[in-house]
Order: structure tokens, then C-alpha cells, then sequence
């Protein structure tokens, strides 16, 4: 039987945390990529280390995506939870690969799921302590096309038929279900065989053996009828790199020559990235603390380096004096920052965009800092080397937000334009002899002559308190008002310099009704918005902000974000007196969904829609 086409696919491979399901993704992506699908991953995980559950979303299209579906079409379940967590989550004709005897149990002998959530699960299987196969038989009551295959078992008698011993036959588990998957699926053998190779390029040993094994599996697992996914084409020249690896990659391109950090998630895979790339010939230091972080990075700046670090919510939240000392010293810097769920330790492993105000106003008293947020994996590479270009220019710290959900999810994209970013170095000084007027007055737009801490024959003083052109410490209330004015017109010529354009970006701007976003809200919106009479404008530099009161002039606007206090609309608020007539968030810590944008968004055009609409979708 011919199978149709597919346009649209989603794979979802679920299990125990540490159990290897992101080499599996990464490995079923590769193999879609080999065929020419342009391909997104997303992974959700928890905070623990070891055992609590996790999953990987694989979205494969004919063109580029950049949301998922809250549904898939396939879902492959290595543990008994998957089974249960994503109930409901399969589309009627999709299908399910879970293995019989895992689901031989009841629900309280999962160890690892929580109150909550048993409690949750319980009530929607009817109560008591109900089977897991009583979740299996409502997939099948959804119209959900089960596959019961005992992935564990198939590994042994795979390994054992490739000549592998027991240990290592148990270690290909994730290739297994991968070649299980795509062999239900149709899809050749030959493009995963590439996509191995590729993965354990490194390896030959592990290559050969997980190839032997994905062969053995398409032996054995016939193609379900009327299921097919087919290559598209050729996969042409494009990167699979997620939001981490492009703003490493941005920043490079800008002549990063520091990186300093103290781990956190998920803001350190970013440096971790750089570190696995020394090629690169950037100098990156792990420290003791973020105070150490942010003070380093400062350092090296004066001396001369271009400096950035990365950090997330709580490590940002220790850097705020440090942030006005690079302020008042004029210093460039670049800081990521990788918001995750707050307050406090809050969610760290889940996304959020509830650092917003907080990027704005760090640090006390006044100084000027450019605050821009990214929407995508492009978005941050060229982010990041605006940043780099954007500090040195105008000697001053520039906040690059991102969040987790960028920085963990996956894409294929087009390679990114390294020679199309030029180096800025700022403003060239003149000769530098005796003492500097580091801090002169007489700068055009705020921006002084710089010279690097140590040059030889010159130099001049650096505090954190007051002071006059060359650095010496200073109360007079008339030069204390010049140079707060002369470090505030900095903001005013970044705006100039980057014109309106670079400021935000518009689809469909003259629709009766706006949606307003910020970071990564813009993929899902104009995903879920496709059909729908609705405009929107993304907002890219939070400070300065631009000017938009003439484009919302007279429309209906709704604002889409990551939050609970709508902290977007309110600085929306604050600088347009615009308020939206409808906000949209979500702050369960989970991305948003193409299924749950798409019905805010009909609700909304529909006219039944509440000043607060709150997503809830996500395990």
C-alpha cells in the first residue's frame, strides 16, 4: 500500500532522565536532516540529575519551524511513566511504541512520579490506583494506533545477534528505539546509517555496532501501512546548533577573546561550547562565584579584551552592583542572560521571561545599559555580535536575554553570515601620552577616547565613585551633572546609530489587531497566527525602546509573553501609555503550543476573550 505524504511530523521519545533519550533525538534528527526535512528539537527536563522523567520532541517539515505541537504523531515510550505523563498527547491516526510488560503495573509503583501528579493521573484513569494499561487502552480509545514492542528485550536479542555482550547490547537501547521508529515509519536505512556515523564520528567502534544494530532492527520491524515518511530532498549546506551554540558562535564572529562564567543552567553551555571549541582561541575561565564571573569579565575588558560572560537568573541577581561599576567606568561588557523560571532557585531547568524588569533596572542609581532579547537560533547569533559591537562602540554593558527555551532547543538552519559581521572596535583613540582624559566631556554622544588599562606612557585613574575626566574621585555638583548627562546621551546615539529598523520588527502590521511579543514568543506566534487577521510586532531592544506609538496608533493590541505579571505590558505601558487590551501568558515553566497560541489567538478575534488569558498546556 502506497503511504501518503507527510508535510508535518513530530516524533516524541520519552524516559527516564539519564537514560541517553538525547542522543536518541539527536540521532532520529540527523537522520530526517539526511533526507532534507528542515528539523526542530525541544528538550524537557527536570532538575534532578538522574532518573526523574524526560523527553525530546522532533519536529521534521518541508519548511523551517520554530514551535511545537503539544500533540504528536508518533510517541516512543522507554518507561511506564512516558505512558502515562503524555496521555492525550498522540493525534487520533497516530501511533504509540511502548513496551506490554512495562505497562503490566500499577500506577504507585512508579517510583519516580510525584504527589502531584499521581494524583493528577489517577483522577483522569478513573481513580484508585489504577493499571498503567489503562492508559494504553485510552489511547486506543483516541484512535491511536499501538505498537507494543519491548525495546529492552529487543536490544538484548539485537546485541546478541550483532555479536555484542549484554552491557554494551544495553547501551544501544536509544539507537534501538530510533531504528524501531523510523523503520515503523518507512523511512530508509541508509540515512540513518549517515546520521550514525555522523554522530559517532569520534567512535568507529560504536558507529559500526549501532549501524549493525539499527540493520538488525529494520529486519525485524515490518512498516505500518499508511504511515510513511520519505526524504524531501537533498539536505543542502545548514547547521543543527540550538540557541547556546549560536550565541557562542555571534559572539566569536564579533572578536570574543574572554568568556568567564560560574555554572548554572542553562547558561552554561554556552561557555561549555566554547571550551569544547579552543579553535576558537577564546580564553574562557570557570570561576568561583558570578561575583568572580562579572569582575573578571570587567577586568579583562579594561585591559583591553572583548569581554562577555553568561549567567541565569540567580547568579544575574548577585552581579548588580558590578553591572553599575562597569556603568560609571564606562566598561564594555556583555552579559547573556538565560532566564529561567524564578523566583529564587525557582524552576531551573524550565522556561520563563520573568527577568525582564529586572534586566532593565539592575544595579543602583542611574547609568545607561542596552537591553535586547532573541527570538530564534538566527537571532542569537546575530544578537550576540550586535551586543559585542554594541558595547565596545558605546562603552557600556549590554544585556543579551535569551532563555531556556532557546538555549535547549535544537534547529537545522541556513549556516549563519560570519563575514557579513564587521568588528567594531569603538572609537579609535589618538596617540595616548601622559595623562588620558579617559572620561572627556568633549565626546561625541557620550563616548569618550579609550584606551586599554596598562598602555605604555599613558594612563589614568578607574573608581567606582564619582570623578572627573581622568579618573579622579569628585563631589562637585556641576561636573557630577555633566558626567551623568554625558554617560546618559549614550542611549540616545545607540538608538540613532541603530535606526528603527534593527529596534523591532513587524508581519502584517496593518491588521486591525496586533499581537506585541518579545524573545522567543515570536516562532509560536507566527506559526499559530497563519490564517488568522492578526499583525505582529516584535519587540527586539527592551532599552532603548523603540518608538512605536504611530504603528499602534487606533489598533486593538494583545501582548504575548512568558510571565505571570505581564511585565512586557507594562513596560509597554510605561513607554507608548498603551495598555493591551488583552495579555496572553504562560508561566508553568513549560514552552508554549502551536494548539494553545492558535485558540488564544481565535478566542481573541472572536470578541469573548477577557482582558487575562493564562496557557496551561505541558507536563
Amino acid at each position: 500500500m502506497e503511504r501518503p505524504a507527510l508535510d508535518d511530523f513530530t516524533w516524541r521519545v520519552g524516559g527516564p532522565q539519564g537514560g541517553g533519550i538525547e542522543t536518541a533525538a539527536t540521532l532520529f534528527a540527523r537522520a530526517l536532516a539526511r533526507g532534507g526535512w528542515w528539523v526542530s528539537a525541544r528538550r524537557e527536563y527536570h532538575s534532578n540529575i538522574m532518573g526523574r522523567h524526560s523527553y525530546l520532541d522532533v519536529r521534521a517539515a518541508r519548511r523551517p519551524t520554530r514551535a511545537f505541537f503539544e500533540r504528536v504523531d508518533l510517541l516512543a515510550a522507554l518507561d511506564a511513566e512516558t505512558l502515562v505523563r503524555h496521555l492525550g498527547e498522540v493525534k487520533p491516526g497516530g501511533v504509540l511504541v511502548y513496551d506490554p510488560d512495562a505497562a503490566r503495573r500499577p500506577l504507585s509503583k512508579l517510583a519516580m512520579l510525584d504527589g502531584a501528579a499521581y494524583e493528577r493521573i489517577s483522577r483522569a484513569l478513573g481513580g484508585g490506583d489504577p493499571q498503567v494499561e489503562k492508559a494504553v487502552e485510552r489511547f486506543r480509545e483516541a484512535g491511536v494506533r499501538l505498537v507494543p514492542l519491548a525495546l529492552a528485550p529487543l536490544a538484548r536479542e539485537v546485541g546478541e545477534a550483532v555479536g555484542a555482550d549484554a552491557l554494551t547490547a544495553k547501551k544501544t537501547l536509544n539507537t534501538v528505539a530510533v531504528a524501531a521508529s523510523l523503520a515503523l515509519l518507512g523511512y530508509p536505512l541508509e540515512l540513518l546509517d549517515a546520521a550514525t556515523a555522523a554522530q559517532f564520528a569520534a567512535k568507529p567502534k560504536v558507529a559500526e555496532l549501532n549501524r549493525k544494530v539499527a540493520a538488525e532492527v529494520y529486519r525485524r520491524v515490518e512498516p505500518l501501512a499508511g504511515a510513511g515518511l520519505k526524504p524531501v530532498g537533498a539536505p543542502g549546506e545548514r547547521l543543527y546548533v540550538n540557541g547556546s551554540h549560536a550565541s557562542a558562535m555571534g559572539k566569536v564572529a564579533a572578536g570574543l577573546g574572554f568568556m568567564s562564567y560560574y555554572p548554572i543552567t542553562p547558561a552554561t553551555d554556552e561557555p561549555f561550547y566554547l571550551e569544547a571549541h579552543p579553535e576558537a582561541g577564546v580564553v574562557v575561565v570557570q570561576v568561583e562565584d558570578e561575583l568572580a564571573a562579572v569582575n573578571m569579565a570587567i577586568g579583562a575588558s579594561m585591559a583591553g579584551a572583548r569581554a562577555a560572560l553568561t549567567t541565569s537568573g540567580p547568579g544575574f541577581a548577585l552581579m548588580a552592583e558590578a553591572l553599575g561599576f562597569a556603568g560609571i567606568t564606562e566598561t564594555p561588557l556583555v552579559v547573556s542572560l538565560y532566564q529561567r523560571g524564578g523566583p529564587s532557585t525557582g524552576l531551573p531547568t524550565r522556561t520563563e521571561q520573568g527577568d525582564l524588569r529586572f534586566a532593565l533596572g539592575a544595579g543602583h542609581g542611574d547609568y545607561p545599559r542596552a537591553v535586547l532579547a532573541s527570538a530564534s537560533v538566527e537571532d542569537a547569533f546575530a544578537d550576540a555580535a550586535l551586543a559585542m559591537n554594541l558595547a565596545a562602540r558605546f562603552q557600556l554593558p549590554v544585556v543579551h536575554l535569551m532563555d531556556k527555551y532557546l538555549a535547549s532547543t535544537t534547529r537545522t538552519v541556513e549556516p549563519f553570515d560570519v563575514g557579513a559581521v564587521e568588528v567594531d572596535p569603538g572609537l579609535a583613540p589618538p596617540q595616548a601620552e601622559g595623562v588620558f582624559p579617559r572620561f572627556s566631556l568633549a565626546a561625541e554622544g557620550g563616548v569618550s577616547p579609550r584606551i586599554p588599562v596598562g598602555t605604555e606612557g599613558a594612563g589614568y585613574w578607574i573608581t567606582s565613585d564619582e570623578h572627573d575626566e581622568v579618573g579622579h574621585i569628585t563631589e562637585d555638583p556641576e561636573l557630577r551633572e555633566a558626567m551623568m548627562e554625558k554617560r546618559a546621551a549614550k542611549l540616545a546615539a545607540l538608538a540613532k546609530w541603530l535606526g528603527p529598523g534593527a529596534m523591532y520588527r513587524t508581519h502584517n502590521p496593518e491588521a486591525e489587531t496586533l499581537v506585541l511579543g518579545w524573545g522567543s514568543t515570536e516562532g509560536v506566534a507566527l506559526e499559530a497566527m497563519e490564517g488568522l487577521d492578526l499583525g505582529y510586532v516584535q519587540v527586539r531592544f527592551l532599552l532603548p525602546f523603540p518608538d512605536l506609538d504611530e504603528l499602534l496608533a487606533g489598533r486593538r493590541l494583545v501582548v504575548l509573553e512568558y510571565n505571570q505579571s505581564g511585565q512586557f505590558a507594562r513596560l509597554l505601558a510605561q513607554e507608548t501609555g498603551r495598555r493591551p487590551d488583552h495579555l496572553i501568558v504562560k508561566y508553568n515553566g513549560r514552552p508554549m503550543t502551536l494548539e494553545e497560541v492558535r485558540a488564544a489567538f481565535e478566542t481573541v478575534l472572536s470578541g469573548n476573550a477577557g482582558e487575562r488569558l493564562v496557557l496551561r498546556g505541558g507536563i
